[in-house]
C-alpha cells in the first residue's frame, strides 16, 4: 500500500506523458538543429520553454513574425480564466453522486487552461520576441471537416511531429490514405499508454477512438462522402461533431475519469 501511495495513478499518467513528450520533442530538435543555423539560446528555449514541436520554424532566425493582435491576447486570457474556473470552481458545485460529470468538467477545464490558454499565451509571448511559434490549437471548432480538424487545427504540436516522422516517410511507400490511417493508429496507441495504462482499465478504447477518426476521414474523402458534402459547409461541420463526440467516452473512458482524473483534481485542490 505504501508503494501505491508513492506513485498514484495520476502521477504515473504525468510521468508517462512527459516521458513520451520529451522523447518526441528531443527527436524533432535533433532533426532540425544541424540543418538550421541558430543561436544556442533558441535550442534551449525550444526544448524547455515551448510546448510545440515545430523545430524548423522556432529555430530559424530568418523567419519574420508580426506582432500578435490584441484580440489574440484577450482570447487566450479568457480561455485560461474559463479553464481555471471550470477546474477549481464549477467542478466543486457538482453533486458528489455524479463523479463522472465532475471529472469531465475538470478535464474540459484542464484542456482549456493548458492547450487553449497557457500554451496560447506562450505562443504569443514568443511571437512578441520575433520567434515563429504557432499556437498549439487553431480554432478547431471552425473546422468544416474531420480532416481539417485533425490535420490543421487540433494539437498542431503532435500533427507536426506525425507529419514529419510518420506520414511523410509512409506516404512515399503506401500512399496518403494508408499513411494517414497509420498516424491515427500511432496517436491511439500513445493515448492508450497515457490514459489506459495508469487507469488500469479501458485498454484499447483510446486506440479504437482514433481508428474511428481515421475511418471518418476516409469516409468524408471518399466519392460517397464527397457527394454528400461531408467535407465542407454545415454538413461537414455536423459530420465532424458527431464523429468526434459520440465515441469520445471511449477515449476518456470511466476508468480514466474515476481512477486518474478525480484523484488528480483532489491532489491540486480542485475538489
Amino acid at each position: 500500500m505504501a508503494c501505491r501511495n508513492l506513485r498514484p495513478p495520476w502521477l504515473f499518467m504525468w510521468i508517462l506523458a512527459f516521458a513520451i513528450y520529451l522523447s518526441l520533442k528531443w527527436l524533432t530538435w535533433w532533426r532540425s538543429q544541424s540543418r538550421i543555423a541558430h543561436p544556442a539560446w533558441r535550442s534551449f528555449a525550444y526544448l524547455l520553454a515551448w510546448p510545440g514541436m515545430d523545430a524548423d520554424d522556432f529555430l530559424d532566425v530568418r523567419q519574420r513574425v508580426p506582432l500578435p493582435a490584441h484580440s489574440a491576447w484577450l482570447s487566450a486570457t479568457f480561455e485560461t480564466t474559463l479553464g481555471a474556473m471550470l477546474l477549481w470552481a464549477m467542478a466543486r458545485s457538482i453533486p458528489q453522486e455524479r463523479p463522472l460529470l465532475c471529472g469531465w468538467v475538470g478535464m474540459v477545464g484542464l484542456i482549456l487552461l493548458l492547450h487553449f490558454g497557457t500554451f496560447q499565451i506562450a505562443a504569443l509571448l514568443w511571437q512578441s520576441f520575433g520567434v515563429k511559434a504557432e499556437p498549439i490549437m487553431s480554432a478547431p471548432l471552425r473546422s468544416t471537416s474531420l480532416g481539417e480538424f485533425w490535420g490543421k487545427r487540433w494539437n498542431l504540436g503532435f500533427r507536426q511531429f506525425a507529419h514529419e516522422l510518420i506520414f511523410r516517410p509512409l506516404y512515399r511507400r503506401v500512399g496518403a490514405d494508408v499513411a494517414g490511417f497509420a498516424v491515427f493508429a500511432v496517436s491511439g496507441l500513445i493515448h492508450d499508454l497515457v490514459i489506459s495504462l495508469p487507469a488500469r482499465g479501458g485498454y484499447g478504447l483510446p486506440t479504437l477512438y482514433f481508428l474511428l477518426q481515421g475511418a471518418g476521414v476516409a469516409v468524408e474523402r471518399s466519392p460517397f462522402g464527397m457527394r454528400l458534402g461531408l467535407g465542407t459547409g454545415v454538413r461537414g461541420w455536423c459530420f465532424m461533431v458527431v464523429f468526434l463526440t459520440v465515441p469520445v467516452f471511449g477515449l476518456f473512458h470511466p476508468w480514466f475519469v474515476m481512477r486518474v482524473i478525480l484523484p488528480f483534481m483532489q491532489a491540486i485542490h480542485a475538489l
